[in-house]
């Protein structure tokens, strides 16, 4: 069985049927998780796949072009976690114009129905489907009723009185509240990618850097921080990162450069996962390069200093 589609039409993926589980699932918090726990759970009673089915671009992506909202995770990241928790199937449909238009029996007839063969669908508060928004929970049950399916939505997760979202998460990532969003998320904030070459500036101003790029998308935060670098060895190292434009160069692509302490070595095409610590400036414009050094020679102390009074909570991934 193929472990990644991305398409509306095609042969049927899953002959014997499937269970399926639908959200954004940007960042795969704890309400995320718990959505496609029960799926994964329920396809494993009926010995069928478990599915879980997203979009790429998110729907609110594709109709914000112009003001795109911060993404917690990238497709690559969604796929892999998704994978991790148990699905066995991931749908990361295409999102265009086509696809908005689908009302929502058309979507249902030829994804759940045509393509899935689902037996059940699980989705979470509030799920909405369709040409404008048009389906609801009440409409997938009416449609599965029809078709063959069940379809129920599991209760929200809530953490301290208030459910868990994807929105709190991006609050607290923009607040520099790490230890908030870890505790959303069920594991520490980290960014994962494969190591693109840049300028190279960093090496000749003394903080040679593993450059890491968004993919087009606009994240959740931006600024310097202490890191810390899995993927490289064994353990995690401790580095300083800045997720931003760098204007005192010029720069214009956003870009997660992490310089990692007392490493000397070839990143180039390694994967590595950068998990935030402690948000230490906001991104800024220096009058010259010797001015910005300075700069930098102050957060890479401070980053050390900060690094030293905690562990990595765990190996950050997906």
């Amino acid at each position: 069985m193929k472990r990644l589609f991305r398409d509306v039409d095609g042969g049927r993926l899953c002959p014997h049927g499937s269970v399926v589980c639908i959200g954004a699932f940007d960042g795969l918090h704890l309400g995320h998780r718990a959505l496609v726990r029960h799926a994964v759970a329920r396809a494993r009673l009926a010995g069928v796949p478990a599915v879980a089915l997203s979009f790429e671009p998110l729907p609110r992506e594709f109709f914000a072009t112009a003001t795109p909202p911060p993404r917690l995770s990238l497709p690559r990241a969604k796929f892999c976690g998704l994978r991790a928790i148990g699905a066995d199937l991931v749908g990361l449909l295409r999102f265009d114009a086509r696809m908005a238009a689908l009302s929502p029996r058309e979507f249902v007839q030829r994804v759940l129905v045509n393509r899935l063969a689902a037996r059940e669908v699980h989705v979470g508060p509030g799920f909405r489907f369709g040409h404008r928004r048009a389906g609801d929970l009440q409409a997938l049950r009416d449609l599965g009723d029809e078709l063959g399916f069940s379809a129920d939505e599991i209760a929200p997760v809530s953490l301290d009185g208030e459910r868990v979202s994807s929105t709190r998460i991006r609050a607290a990532l923009a607040a520099g509240d790490f230890a908030s969003a870890a505790r959303l998320l069920g594991k520490p904030y980290a960014i994962d990618g494969r190591v693109v070459r840049g300028r190279q500036l960093g090496r000749t101003l003394g903080y040679p850097t593993a450059n890491l790029r968004f993919a087009g998308k606009v994240a959740a935060l931006r600024g310097i921080y202490a890191t810390w670098v899995h993927g490289i060895a064994d353990v995690p190292l401790p580095s300083v990162s800045s997720f931003g434009t760098r204007p005192t160069v010029g720069g214009v692509e956003p870009l997660l450069e992490a310089h990692v302490f007392d490493f000397d070595g070839d990143l180039y095409g390694r994967r590595i996962s950068v998990e935030f610590v402690e948000r230490l400036r906001d991104e800024e414009n220096y009058p010259d390069l010797p001015t910005l050094v300075a700069q930098m020679d102050r957060d890479a102390a401070q980053a050390r200093h900060c690094l030293q009074q905690q562990q990595p909570l765990q190996r950050a991934s997906a």
